[in-house]
């Protein structure tokens, strides 16, 4: 069962991630406090300190602290283009992550093709220093968590406004308790199995209709669905996220998911009517300051 805690903190995780981008984005304006530098550190929400970084930190490359609650040192960023991806929403400047995060794009992208795709369209990684979004999701904020379209890439560039207007293709049925039969196709399959079957993959979420299409397309190769899980949300995109690094002690890793391949009860419950109908959005929380964060993320937000 998911407590209502969780669905207040992770709830952020799913709101204003499919809206549209900016084709002439405004820069945001500058921070100031009467008392200085230090009191604005400190008083400031963290996720309007790490908006304005717009560069990554140049410190030892390292994912700090937990998914929802860390940031990223010595981030890089995924390239706009490759022969089998394309990077979508580039006015947020949400490409980058953890080096692993990147080859993982990569590898999963060179693959794409065998699934009947000819490549993949990519959403939101990490801000360059990771930290707090001031909008879209609670986690990816140390660099190893990316979501990746239910679009195929199409067999063209696509234009800088198409990359910041076009939508997402919704797969999930309008009662939401199943896919859509005219949309869901063997390859939307395949995909999320090349992803959940990379080893440095810790968790797929999808919304629960996906996952009760994947639990009934599978087959009898099933061990993959282990690593995906339900959630709200998440009906235009998958969302991965990796282990922590081996070599990253202040990663917090990823809890354990229970045995099996979770198309039973486990699932079931996500169709009760309270969970099928809940409300996202609402109040969301405002966030936390730097002293919620691992320290180490001071360091990283005021790095050159």
């Amino acid at each position: 069962m998911i407590s209502l805690c969780a669905i207040a903190f992770f709830l952020g995780d799913t709101v204003n991630a499919q809206d549209k981008g900016s084709l002439n984005p405004a820069p945001l304006p500058p921070l100031a406090h009467s008392d200085g530098p230090k009191t604005l550190v400190d008083k400031t929400l963290a996720k309007e300190l790490f908006a304005r970084k717009a560069t990554p930190a140049p410190l030892q490359t390292r994912s700090i602290g937990f998914y929802a609650k860390g940031c990223l040192a010595g981030g890089v960023a995924l390239p706009i283009n490759g022969e089998t991806w394309q990077v979508m929403r580039l006015s947020r400047n949400r490409n980058w992550g953890h080096p692993s995060l990147v080859e993982f794009l990569e590898r999963l992208a060179d693959q794409a093709p065998k699934t009947g795709w000819r490549g993949l369209l990519l959403g939101d990684m990490s801000q360059p220093r990771g930290g707090p979004l001031l909008a879209g999701h609670a986690s990816h904020q140390v660099g190893l968590d990316a979501d990746i379209w239910l679009t195929p890439m199409p067999d063209r560039e696509l234009t800088r406004q198409e990359r910041e207007e076009m939508m997402a293709t919704m797969v999930v049925a309008a009662d939401r308790k199943d896919v859509d039969p005219k949309v869901w196709t063997p390859s939307h399959v395949a995909i999320i199995k090349a992803a959940a079957e990379d080893p440095h993959v810790a968790r797929i979420f999808v919304n629960a209709a996906i996952k009760k299409a994947l639990c009934r397309d599978a087959g009898s190769d099933r061990a993959w669905l282990s690593k995906v899980q339900p959630w709200w949300g998440h009906d235009w995109h998958f969302h991965v996220r990796l282990n922590c690094p081996a070599d990253n002690p202040e990663c917090t890793p990823q809890p354990v998911r229970p045995v099996g391949d979770g198309c039973g009860k486990e699932l079931d419950h996500w169709f009760a009517d309270a969970i099928l109908h809940t409300k996202l959005g609402g109040n969301p929380r405002p966030g936390p300051r730097m002293a919620d964060l691992p320290a180490a993320c001071r360091q990283v937000l005021l790095a050159p």
